[in-house]
């Protein structure tokens, strides 16, 4: 859909200087105006921007170099911007990628099902932008800030000592060994983040929630997993993390 109101759609100064350099954006959509206006934003924003007009160059580009982010609409050509979300959740080199849809379907029932089938944030055409950037930006944040912990957590198991399981736990032990035991894995149906409403990647049926698993390395790096049921085509896991689902016990 194109944008009419160029005083709200131009990007501003403010604009510039947002991204790192090394931010790489794929910007899809079919109308031509539109994409070149999202484009320009990101461009004069620092980042190198990748452009495609239809579903399946846009799963192509983003599966042979998977960009820093992807914005795109759902209203595509040749794959939707529904499927383009969740095959790039469901592959292991773009399951990472944070997703804005910036759609003119902007009906609440229209704007789940783009949740449910991977996006980060939606929000509902026309919108400026300035808007576009700073949710793109915010996206970026929450990646480099998972990043940063994972590594941290990392470096901090790294360079703690082995122990073994069997060994009796000294004075100077008991942390790591109260550590492990209090963030082994438990079920529970009440975990800490709600479990979302989730389709079936093959038939399309609606998944039915079971339980979820907790775990993680300490309290401060929590672990999720959701488990969910297909009567058609069997048992699902769900990392909440990753936000990657996988079919973990299939209908024989």
């Amino acid at each position: 859909m194109k944008h009419h109101n160029t005083a709200q759609t131009e990007p501003t100064a403010n604009a510039s200087r947002l991204f790192a350099p090394t931010s790489r954006i794929l910007v899809v959509d079919a109308d031509d105006d539109t994409r070149a206006l999202y484009s320009q934003s990101y461009h004069l924003s620092g980042c190198h921007v990748v452009e495609a007009s239809d579903g399946r160059d846009a799963l192509a580009k983003a599966l042979a170099s998977p960009p820093s982010l992807v914005g795109t609409e759902v209203r595509l050509p040749l794959l939707s911007g529904y499927a383009l979300c969740e095959i790039l959740r469901r592959d292991r080199a773009t399951a990472h990628v944070p997703i804005l849809v910036v759609t003119a379907e902007a009906r609440p029932a229209e704007m789940e099902l783009a949740r449910k089938a991977g996006a980060d944030i939606v929000v509902a055409k026309p919108t400026t932008p300035d808007d576009i950037l700073s949710l793109s930006r915010r996206l970026l944040d929450e990646v480099e800030e998972l990043r940063g912990r994972e590594a941290a957590t990392k470096a901090s198991a790294d360079a703690q000592p082995e122990i073994s399981e069997h060994a009796p736990a000294h004075r100077g032990e008991r942390g790591r060994g109260m550590l492990v035991k209090a963030h082994a894995r438990f079920a529970t149906t009440t975990p800490p983040t709600p479990p979302r409403s989730l389709i079936c990647p093959s038939c399309d049926s609606p998944l039915t929630y079971d339980r979820s698993h907790i775990g993680g390395v300490s309290d401060r790096q929590p672990e999720q997993w959701d488990y969910y049921t297909c009567v058609v085509c069997g048992a699902f896991q769900y990392r909440q993390r990753t936000r990657k689902l996988r079919l973990v016990d299939p209908v024989p």
